[in-house]
């Protein structure tokens, strides 16, 4: 502990997060950077600032990072599809790696000997967090409270709280029974009631999303403008990564887009029941495979199927600064040189629908070929027939085989 003169926390400004800055202070005595990101979460950052410099900290970080997510983590994401298991859109997952290389950035920069972070030893996060600071960081000291000290119940936090005159916000008003993580990507639910598989989310819990059968009777209509694989307008209007999920979100859950309720598997072994809002996100995934349908040769859509799983399950388990991870994403952004185009969604009641899709560089749909009328010789019907029988030559040995 002697060697901990300066450590880089990742600071919200809220209880668990204040209650780290001092035990840090108290078991270490060592001083405390605090470093607070926007990344979208909705709330206001900057009275972090004051929080942190009512106990006595010198050096504060609040950065606006909402560009930098959207722009070099989300987008990227969502080129390869990825999706966890099926269902999970990795919200929280993609938002880890760039607050553990800010950390590690700020440690370099103010000479700190460590960074801490408020994960617990049950989750992924912390995971996350670690993988991603060793990876840019190899000799980093990571100091995780919620792995040292005995204040394992909200009750002791809170006798912690008030015997250093820490101030605890809620006690102003209702608490929510859930954990919640929320940024540009989505809004997280755990906890409470979700800890039973069973047990029906109550509507009062989502934030962001009107429940679809409360969502207007008539469709909203949005034009996704593609360049190399990411949106670049939307109606027309030129925006930013950031600019674009944030109008997603918002229009996305007027319509009540984006609502998941599922049972994952952590990376560090046990189940975990979440509920997540990803409005943006769905519309995304969606328009976005819309668009390659036009853009891309079957043989890279079929291989980027295959390889998202992993690259999915990648991400989810922390290792975005990976060789393997960089690896498979020269190669899926090579493969969206040519995703150039448009896509029309329908929002209605919770569904994104495909009301159309263009390309007039890049389309691979040929209308002379694909056509049930007249092709005019363009594809000649016979030659079906030496392809299948060439494709059926091992089924039909094995069928006389058996006679």
């Amino acid at each position: 502990m002697s060697e901990i003169r300066k450590v880089v926390l990742a600071y919200s400004g809220g209880l668990d997060t204040s209650i780290i800055l001092k035990w840090l202070e108290d078991t270490y005595h060592c001083e405390v950077v605090t470093f607070t990101a926007d990344i979208g979460q909705g709330e206001e950052v900057e009275p972090a600032r004051a929080k942190a410099q009512a106990m006595g900290v010198k050096e504060i970080y609040i950065e606006d990072l909402r560009e930098e997510f959207a722009r070099d983590y989300v987008f990227p994401m969502f080129r390869a599809n990825a999706i966890y298991e099926g269902e999970y859109r990795l919200g929280t997952s993609i938002a880890r790696p760039l607050i553990a290389k800010r950390l590690v950035e700020i440690a370099n920069e103010t000479g700190a000997d460590a960074i801490s972070h408020g994960a617990t030893g049950k989750g992924n996060d912390q995971v996350r967090f670690e993988l991603g600071a060793y990876a840019l960081k190899p000799d980093v000291k990571v100091i995780a409270p919620w792995r040292e000290w005995d204040l394992l119940s909200r009750e002791k936090l809170m006798a912690y709280a008030e015997e250093h005159g820490i101030p605890v916000d809620f006690k102003k008003g209702k608490k929510s029974p859930y954990s919640m993580d929320a940024n540009l990507m989505h809004i997280s639910y755990e906890g409470g009631i979700l800890e039973d598989p069973w047990a029906e989310p109550e509507e009062e819990m989502w934030r962001w999303t009107v429940a679809p059968e409360a969502a207007p009777d008539q469709p909203t209509l949005l034009e996704l403008t593609y360049e190399k694989g990411d949106i670049v307008a939307i109606d027309g209007n030129p925006m930013t990564p950031a600019q674009v999920m944030e109008l997603l979100n918002k229009v996305g859950g007027e319509n009540g887009i984006g609502r998941d309720d599922l049972v994952e598997n952590r990376y560090v072994g046990m189940k975990s029941r979440g509920c997540y809002e990803t409005p943006a996100g769905a519309i995304m995934l969606r328009a976005h495979r819309a668009m390659e349908s036009l853009t891309l040769d079957r043989e890279v859509a079929h291989l980027k199927d295959e390889l998202m799983p992993k690259y999915a399950e990648i991400i989810y388990n922390g290792y975005w600064w990976s060789p393997e991870r960089q690896m498979m994403q020269k190669m899926i952004d090579a493969s969206q040189e040519n995703v150039n185009g448009k896509v029309r969604v329908k929002l209605y009641k919770g569904n994104v629908i495909i009301a159309g899709r263009q390309s007039d560089s890049d389309s691979l749909f040929d209308e002379s070929i694909a056509t049930f009328e007249d092709d005019a010789g363009a594809y000649d019907q016979k030659d079906a027939e030496g392809f299948i029988k060439l494709n059926a030559l091992r089924l039909r040995i094995a069928a006389r085989k058996r006679g």
